[in-house]
């Protein structure tokens, strides 16, 4: 990966994926400035909504992709976090969605849980 360009990692749970896509869309322009990666399933239908987005995709969440993004963090690959997550689902790999989050948090990295906080980064970008 280019160390020079910025990272962002997107991930999103399934009930958010499609506002995660809505997002990217809206903000494909200034999205292509960074080098994006994304846990799986959010990748694969980030690409395909935005085929001018260069995504790298990583495993689903639950199949490690939450893991690898947090390795990312703590190797300073990733300056930013833009994780989408639904509140009222129950979520079987929810400790990795907590070390994911803290992680961020150690790192001091901007991490947006909602597209609103999600808008306010993209648009001081």
């Amino acid at each position: 990966m280019d160390p020079v360009q910025p990272c962002i990692a997107l991930i999103a749970h399934d009930e958010k994926k499609d506002d995660m896509v809505d997002f990217a869309r809206v903000h494909q322009a200034a999205l292509s400035k960074y080098r994006i990666v994304a846990t799986g399933t959010t990748g694969g239908r980030v690409q395909d909504a935005c085929p001018g987005l260069q995504v790298t995709r990583l495993k689903s969440g639950p199949l490690g992709g939450d893991q690898q993004i947090g390795a990312m963090i703590a190797s300073g690959d990733v300056s930013m976090l833009i994780f989408f997550i639904d509140p009222l689902s129950a979520l079987p790999h929810d400790v990795d969605v907590k070390a994911l989050t803290r992680l961020a948090t150690v790192y001091d990295i901007p991490m947006a849980l909602n597209r609103a906080t999600a808008e306010n980064f993209i648009a001081f970008q």
